[in-house]
């Protein structure tokens, strides 16, 4: 199974993007009834997970992105997604998507201040 992530660039604060993660090699009969979910790492810090999302599109996200980040998935497509907000310089790291078991490489989201 490949994860194929994207989206990630540089942004101002207060600025916006989505990051797509894309199960290419999984059927979609496989896709639907996983779960999903994004973490981040920063330099010098720990992996940390950022959003989570069940096979019934329920979503769980963490206190320091609540409110400004949304993880949605679309089971025709095999993507799940993390629309991004109101970004913040703290919000720069390396954004990794993982569903069904499988690591995507991750990508870069920068926010000047």
């Amino acid at each position: 199974v490949q994860l194929q992530a994207s989206g990630g660039g540089l942004v101002q604060a207060g600025g916006s993007l989505r990051l797509s993660c894309h199960a290419q090699r999984m059927i979609t009969s496989t896709f639907s009834p996983k779960s999903g979910a994004w973490y981040r790492q920063a330099p010098g810090k720990q992996r940390e997970l950022v959003a989570q999302i069940d096979s019934s599109g329920s979503t769980i996200l963490s206190d320091s992105v609540k409110g400004r980040f949304a993880m949605s998935r679309d089971n025709s497509r095999k993507k799940v997604y993390l629309q991004m907000n109101n970004l913040k310089p703290e919000d720069t790291a390396i954004y990794y998507c993982f569903f069904g078991d499988f690591w995507g490489q991750g990508t870069q989201v920068t926010v000047s201040s």
